[in-house]
């Protein structure tokens, strides 16, 4: 048995050690490139006006994701009927894991949204541009259904590597629409 003061001491320096072992690992960040409406078109494999339904976190690797379950509404870009029903975001609570990713955006269960989205070789489907990619749907009014997206609070660049603003986006549904719709059919011309 140690005597007290020799226990306090030792205390005392396990807490000093621990403190500066979590300061010394690095943390996580995130720089997103700004994405205009256009380049989210043509870099998207699906683009989806859906409701969040449910969600659940896991852990892939060192990595923490929530994943989200849509029941999908429309499909504007990507096959009809094979929209992904689950979208992974960076960030969460898995077990003991807890992470958080500057950019990635919380969804709401029983809301709206148009998700731009990107599915990667390993199968993992994801919002482009983290925050870029999603739009919230409100109903103003009888029959007015607006979508709008607040701009990116984390650091952003233009696709020349200088930082850039990003603002926010808000339009009707009918003039998103239109205008994902006219870009995809530019494209695939």
């Amino acid at each position: 048995m140690l005597p007290p003061t020799l226990a306090k001491l030792l205390m005392r320096a396990l807490a000093i050690l621990v403190f500066f072992a979590h300061a010394w690992v690095p943390a996580r960040a995130t720089t997103l490139q700004k994405l205009t409406l256009g380049e989210m078109v043509a870099k998207s494999t699906s683009i989806v006006r859906a409701k969040v339904t449910a969600s659940r976190t896991t852990l892939r690797g060192s990595d923490v994701y929530t994943i989200y379950q849509f029941e999908t509404f429309e499909t504007l870009k990507g096959q009809n009927g094979s929209a992904p029903a689950e979208v992974a975001v960076p960030g969460g609570i898995a077990g003991s894991v807890r992470q958080v990713v500057a950019g990635a955006p919380t969804l709401l269960a029983a809301h709206e949204y148009v998700l731009f989205l990107w599915t990667s070789r390993s199968g993992l489907t994801q919002l482009m541009g983290m925050s870029q990619g999603l739009f919230a749907v409100e109903r103003t009014a009888p029959g007015v259904v607006l979508t709008t997206r607040a701009a990116a609070g984390e650091q952003i660049l233009d696709s020349a590597g200088h930082a850039a603003r990003d603002e926010a986006l808000s339009m009707p549904w009918a003039e998103l629409k239109a205008k994902v719709t006219a870009i995809t059919a530019a494209g695939s011309k």
